[in-house]
Parts: C-alpha cells; structure tokens; sequence
C-alpha cells in the first residue's frame, strides 16, 4: 500500500479532505490490516497502514469495530432499460422514454445501495443511458457512475432487436460502431448470438460470424472502445474469440436445450487473455424460473468452474433487470456465488473490482485502493475474505468520497 501523498494532483479549491480508518482493508487484490485511507476532492490521496494518517489535520471517520474497507463494486453487465419482472422485454416496449429514464434512476439507486459504485450498461434503447450518465456524473448519491453501450448492435428481428440497434444483412458494421462513437459511448455490445429473453430466438443462433466480427472489432479499437460480445452457442464463442473481442459475455456454450461445454475452446479464451463475463447471481423470488432454464443451471454452474480452474480473466456481468431472480442490486449475492464455486473469496472480490475495472477499460480510477483513484468504497462488517456473505449487507457506500448510502456506528461522525 502506498503511502505518497505527493503522488496526487492537487485538490480542486474547496474540496474537503478527510480520512477513512477501518480494522482492514482490501485493495483490489489482497487484504491488509489496519490502515487509513485519505480522501481529497474526490479522489484517494493516500492509503495508510496503521490507525493514524500522515495528515493529523485531517478529520478521521472511524469506520467503527471489526470493518473492512474495499473499492466499490463494478457490475459489468446490467440493463437499466429493464424492469426484473417475468415480462422484462414486453414492458420497455410498452413505457415511453420519460417514464423510462424515471424508473432507471430508480433502479440505480437500488444498485448504489448495494455497494455498486460503478456499472456497464449493455444495452439500452434509445441511448437513455448516456444522458442518466450525465445526471449521475455530478450527483453521486443518485447512483453509480455508468459506462454505457447503448443499443447492442443485433440482427433485424435478432436478440434484442427492440432496443434499436437491429442492422440489415450486409450493413457496414465500421459504420454502426462510428456512430456509436460518435455518441459518446464507453464501449461496444454486439450480439453475436441469440438469446432467450427475444420471443423467436435462443443462445443456440449465431447472428454475425468471424468476418463481420473483425470489421466491427477493428473499427472499435481504433476509436478506443472495448467490445463485450454476447455469445452463448459454442460457434458464437469460437467466432468471438477469432475476432479477438475484450469480453465474452455469457459464454454458456448453451444449445437450444442444453449446455454442452468444450474445455478446448475455454483453455483458448484463457490464453488469449479474453475476458469472460460471468452471468452470476440469482435472487430468491416467489417467480421461478422457467423449466428449461432451471434445469441449466447445475450445468451453467459447472460450466463457472471450468471457465475458472482455465486460468481465464473472468469478471461478474450479472445480467440485472432481464428477470425476476435479476434484480438491479443483485451483485452481492454474485460474489458470494462466485466464491462458492471457486473456493477463492479474494479472487471473487478482485472479479468486481480491479479485474472489473480493467476489462471496463477503467483501470486508472476504479476497482483500487490506492492513490489517484476514485474515491469509491464499500464498508462491510467483519473479513470478507473468511466471510464472503459481509458484502451482502454493507455499513456504509461512498461515491466519489460522498458517504451515499449507511453509515458508521458514531454516523459517520467526523473527529
């Protein structure tokens, strides 16, 4: 941990330092004893170890007895567009934009409250999410900072073809992706297979194949965009991994009725260093899931487990709002799915914060605790690296250096 104070650019004027001082904390990567973290502007200007910082000018926080301080989680995969109900495709077909940008500042403070402080959105309609993007960049305890695709690039009436991204056969995907540029946006989402949640299509369909793929990818890195590729049907995966995107999403080897996992292809993707965005977390709800969906699971699980024992960069995309057992805050309980799968709690955290952050094209400000980061943390109470289950149920968020969502024992009492 670093202890260069000098290492940070200066304070914007009026900007109020304080520091955080937790029992322990995890910097992305590993966990440490006792330390103290300084903020100024913003920003983390130091990371400490002990109780006391180099600074006794500044006010402390206690974060009270027996806490860990980590980086805010990063859920790279949500939906913001969608409403977690069994009819989540139907409704944002239904509601009109303003009424629809009103219940996804909803659900963004939903994720904020959960420990969330940032999140990449993979499929919006409309771009809704780049002008809630803006809101959130000057109001941090509205909800998490948001990196944005805006409508997956898709087939015409392919997976999520109602979000507005369909493209006719033949179409010059090097210009679908520099109008996306153009936009604004933080990244690349392209469906490059079906999926269940579009009536008349399945993961089993592949949408666009290597060659396409190369065009798409070539004209995103030279804009500096990552591209998530949704794939599921092993063809998809193969084609993805061709055309070297930076992120599997999925990557379920699902056939129209099963999942068939070919460990040749994973140990590819590993040594490619593509990333694989696992769709983790599934809430409890009164609404079960469908049939053929549920009796996937067992093998989707196993299927995690290959992927990890690989060696593959894997990160939690959760997938949040396509369904009742995706709720917008369900990242947590991902985490602690991961960790029971892996049997690495550390190794779960880092797949939301530094490893989030790295594959979210975001490595510079997000996903540590360290200098010139971002001041974004997650309060929990007790080890979460000997208890994984403490980041389900976080004391305090803070975004930006703002407390956001819980508190401290002496609320946040600043001495």
């Amino acid at each position: 941990m670093s202890t260069e104070l000098d290492t940070v650019p200066e304070s914007p004027p009026g900007a109020r330092g304080y520091a955080l001082r937790a029992d322990r904390v995890f910097d992305g990567e590993r966990l440490h004893g006792p330390a103290t973290v300084v903020v100024e502007g913003g920003r983390i200007a130091g990371v400490h170890p002990g109780e006391s910082p180099l600074r006794p000018d500044l006010a402390t926080v206690d974060c009270g007895p027996d806490t860990t301080l980590l980086p805010g989680l990063i859920d790279t995969h949500v939906h913001l567009v969608f409403d977690a109900t069994p009819d989540a495709a139907a409704n944002v077909q239904r509601v009109g934009d303003e009424e629809l940008i009103e219940q996804m500042r909803v659900r963004a403070q939903a994720m904020l409250a959960a420990g969330i402080t940032t999140a990449r959105d993979l499929g919006d309609r409309r771009y809704l999410t780049l002008a809630l993007r803006g809101e959130l960049a000057s109001a941090p305890a509205a909800g998490p900072q948001l990196l944005c695709a805006g409508p997956p690039i898709t087939t015409v009436r392919g997976h999520c073809w109602f979000l507005g991204g369909e493209v006719p056969a033949g179409a010059d995907l090097r210009a679908v992706v520099a109008e996306r540029a153009a936009r604004g946006v933080d990244a690349v989402k392209v469906m490059v297979t079906g999926g269940q949640l579009t009536p008349g299509s399945h993961g089993g369909l592949v949408q666009f194949h290597s060659q396409a793929l190369d065009a798409l990818v070539t004209e995103a890195h030279r804009h500096g965009l990552p591209v998530a590729a949704h794939a599921h049907a092993r063809a998809g995966i193969a084609d993805a991994l061709a055309a070297r995107v930076d992120s599997i999403e999925h990557c379920s080897f699902m056939t129209e009725d099963d999942v068939v996992p070919d460990d040749d292809l994973i140990r590819a993707i590993a040594a490619a260093g593509i990333v694989v965005s696992l769709t983790l977390g599934f809430a409890p709800t009164d609404q079960p899931m469908p049939p053929d969906f549920a009796a996937r699971v067992p093998k989707l699980m196993d299927l995690v487990r290959r992927i990890v024992v690989s060696g593959a960069t894997v990160t939690i995309g959760s997938d949040a709002g396509i369904a009742p057992v995706k709720p917008h805050d369900v990242l947590p309980l991902a985490v602690v799915q991961l960790a029971g799968i892996c049997g690495d709690a550390a190794a779960a955290l880092a797949a939301v914060t530094s490893v989030a952050a790295r594959s979210c094209g975001v490595p510079d400000c997000k996903g540590r605790l360290a200098p010139g980061y971002d001041a974004d943390f997650v309060v929990v109470r007790g080890d979460p690296v000997a208890d994984i289950a403490t980041v389900r149920d976080p004391v305090a968020v803070y975004r930006a250096g703002e407390l956001v969502a819980g508190g401290h024992p002496a609320q946040g009492e600043l001495r």
